[in-house]
């Protein structure tokens, strides 16, 4: 077994990555056991910066994983263009793998139709684009939540509820046809577990 150490962004990232089904999915069928602590950068501008490597020098000394991935936003407003650029400005050192969600992780929830019908209590409901939407995605679930009579309170609150009790599963949101970015993650983490990253 391939122990892995996650440096995420957010408080969205950090609950996905602490979930017993995610790391139950990692063991069973990726070969990779993730490792304490999950190291949450607390928002984009601490992945834009050289601080990612005091975080991933932190991890390796404190819980030393076989493998470091870094779980980001692309946050194209306010950091980054693009998915290449994003990658270069957080950089490779000491890194096996680095994860963009495509404007923000947010997108992937979106992208999960099954756990989003459970939270809409919506049989109908299809994000077409989750990805591709115009403004962030965390303002979308603002606005279902909204039409449904309650927001969905703050990102680590929802977060936490929509993975527990809601069922995210990031698999699931990677077969969504428009979220590469979730199938990339899901890909790449496979590979890594395997030894063919």
């Amino acid at each position: 077994m391939v122990t892995v150490g996650f440096v995420v962004e957010g408080a969205s990232e950090k609950r996905l990555v602490e979930s017993e089904l995610f790391r139950k999915w990692l063991r069973e069928d990726c070969n990779l056991e993730v490792i304490d602590p999950v190291v949450d950068a607390a928002g984009s501008g601490n992945m834009c910066s050289r601080n990612i490597g005091v975080f991933v020098k932190n991890l390796r000394t404190e819980a030393n994983p076989d493998k470091v991935v870094v779980l980001a936003d692309l946050d194209p407003e306010t950091c980054a263009p693009c998915v290449q650029e994003r990658k270069k400005i957080i950089g490779s050192r000491d890194i096996d793998l680095v994860a963009i969600a495509k404007k923000a992780m947010e997108s992937w929830f979106l992208a999960d139709t099954k756990a989003m019908r459970r939270w809409l209590d919506d049989d109908t409901f299809c994000e077409a684009d989750p990805e591709t939407l115009i403004g962030m995605p965390w303002d979308r679930l603002k606005e279902l939540g909204r039409k449904m009579g309650r927001g969905p309170g703050t990102k680590g609150s929802f977060s936490r509820k929509f993975v527990r009790r809601h069922g995210f599963d990031v698999r699931r949101a990677a077969r969504h046809a428009q979220c590469p970015s979730a199938r990339y993650f899901v890909e790449r983490l496979c590979a890594l577990g395997s030894g063919s990253v």
